[in-house]
């Protein structure tokens, strides 16, 4: 027997709503990524990296960021266009940019309306991100969400393309801290000083 919230969260599932189309749960899930990462550092720096404009360089290549730990930030990267075409997407590179819409220091983040402006062509989007991080045994594991999906073979492909770019920079991420790579404002600011 199932207790009662369970029944009644099935019951409202059930309910058809105007403009809303369900997924069959038999259908395999919209194209995204979803990948976790087992890091020797502590949580608090491996969500430090994603917000820290020297850490974002180092691992993730960007040229330019503005990243605003708390709800209501900006969360936006840019990369250099790459010099080759991708037969779908055209050069890659551009921006990534959105809004974090939750924030717990040291535990997680999440972007939502964030779209991929790419040197040329349409953006892609909405999408949305989500970073997590919690203790698992002497590491921190981080898990990267990215969902959003337009039926077409733009947005597959994107998801396709990204996916290899996340696995890459993940690993990167991994070596940054690990190798003894700092991120946080307050180390960069020491730094340059």
């Amino acid at each position: 027997m199932f207790p009662p919230g369970v029944r009644i969260m099935a019951a409202l599932r059930a309910i058809p709503l105007p403009g809303v189309r369900r997924r069959d749960p038999a259908s395999p899930p919209p194209p995204g990524f979803d990948h976790s990462v087992l890091i020797s550092a502590a949580p608090t720096r491996v969500l430090a990296a994603f917000f820290d404009p020297e850490a974002l360089a180092a691992w993730w290549q960007t040229t330019r960021s503005v990243t605003t730990p708390r709800p209501l930030g900006v969360y936006a990267v840019e990369w250099e266009p790459t010099p080759f075409k991708d037969e779908v997407l055209g050069p890659l590179g551009g921006a990534f940019y959105g809004t974090v819409v939750e924030y717990k220091a040291g535990r997680e983040f999440a972007v939502a309306e964030a779209f991929w402006l790419p040197p040329a062509g349409d953006p892609i989007g909405p999408m949305s991100l989500s970073v997590t991080c919690a203790m698992d045994g002497p590491a921190c594991r981080l898990r990267v969400r990215q969902s959003g999906y337009e039926e077409s073979a733009r947005w597959k492909h994107y998801y396709d393309v990204v996916s290899l770019g996340w696995q890459t920079s993940l690993a990167a991420l991994k070596d940054y801290l690990e190798q003894g790579g700092r991120s946080g404002r307050r180390e960069a600011t020491r730094r340059r000083v």
